[in-house]
């Protein structure tokens, strides 16, 4: 083929070949396959697709050096930089995709997983055992058709003391007893149980009542293994017409068969409370006791004092009523086998996973 005239503009000489013949298309082409093969990862080739086989190329350059040919010289000059153009594209193309799938496998390889390693093991979240177990004696009541109530934690001392027929000199109001918030004069107190709230319940709400008081409550304690600075107490209160004590020991009796198994029972021991008459203290057969059945003091109870119900504005000529608690720590330390309070306070997550992981 004879060479080809250039008739290039001089002011695009600086940006093309000097002449546009087989060597210089021969010559662009080897320096781009050159490139393309010396091209190690897809990335690096990505970045010289522009430079190699894009408008900015060499070989695109030589190619619109053809429109300022002559007529006679165009088929033969598109014809030559057409081949190398398109053996270009084909060898870019197959390396392009040689180099996508090492690095696709490359990738795999560094995301893969050894099934043969140890797993990681994450250890699951879990309420605390006495959340459950608040839960599960709400649970109870809800389904003999009792509500739930709800009171503030730091209590006026009317609620928490007066209203319950507690005298003024009664021992439970010293601060040894107490934690009385400063300035004493303004007679708060974090409740020392949750009595206040079926106080509250009886003013608020519509009789009769029957409504269950779980919550927490605070005494000036020392933590040992048996007694705790806060703990957690459950409290049941009903007043309708014509309630007497077999009502509340048929329902303590319920609950116990529920909390601790069918051949659970109870017993009352006479005792005395300022806010209950008759009062009693409640015993629970407890079958599956560790080192075998046997009595185990639960909580107290009785009819509810008609001082406590005048101090609500209820008439203790038409209603009666009767209450009953428990502590939550206690009830579970001996249902459960725990023996030490320091275990439900101190947050060591292997004291909730043996009641197992519940959300």
């Amino acid at each position: 083929m004879p060479p080809l005239s250039n008739s290039i503009p001089k002011t695009k000489l600086v940006r093309v070949p000097l002449e546009l013949n087989q060597q210089t298309v021969a010559k662009a082409l080897a320096e781009a396959l050159a490139d393309v093969n010396a091209a190690n990862t897809f990335a690096e080739l990505k970045t010289l697709k522009s430079s190699l086989v894009g408008e900015s190329s060499q070989l695109a350059q030589l190619n619109a050096l053809i429109r300022d040919l002559p007529a006679e010289q165009k088929a033969e000059a598109g014809k030559l930089v057409g081949q190398a153009r398109a053996e270009l594209n084909q060898v870019f193309a197959k390396r392009e995709a040689e180099l996508e799938a090492l690095a696709l496998e490359q990738q795999l390889q560094s995301e893969s997983v050894d099934l043969t390693a140890s797993p990681k093991v994450l250890r699951q979240g879990a309420r605390h055992p006495l959340s459950l177990l608040m839960d599960q004696i709400s649970d109870v009541f809800v389904g003999m058709g009792w509500e739930i109530a709800d009171g503030p934690e730091l209590e006026n001392e009317w609620f928490n003391f007066d209203a319950l027929n507690f005298h003024p000199d009664h021992p439970a109001r010293a601060m040894q007893d107490t934690f009385f918030v400063a300035p004493v004069e303004n007679h708060l107190l974090l409740r020392t149980h949750t009595s206040p709230v079926q106080v509250r319940s009886m003013l608020e709400r519509d009789l009769p009542l029957y409504v269950l008081c779980p919550g927490r409550v605070f005494r000036t304690d020392e933590l040992d293994a048996t007694h705790t600075p806060v703990f957690h107490q459950v409290e049941g209160l009903a007043v309708d017409k014509g309630l007497t004590m077999a009502d509340l020991k048929g329902t303590l009796e319920h609950f116990a068969r529920v909390m601790f198994g069918p051949e659970a029972k109870i017993r009352l021991r006479p005792s005395f409370f300022p806010f209950t008459e008759p009062s009693a203290e409640l015993d629970v057969w407890h079958p599956g006791a560790k080192g075998g059945p046997r009595w185990v003091e639960w909580g107290g109870c009785g009819m509810v004092n008609p001082n406590v119900l005048l101090a609500a504005g209820i008439d203790p000529e038409i209603y009666s009523g009767f209450a009953f608690g428990m502590g939550i720590e206690r009830t579970l330390m001996f249902r459960n086998g725990v023996r030490d309070m320091h275990d439900m306070v101190e947050a060591d997550v292997r004291f909730s996973q043996q009641f197992g992981s519940v959300i």
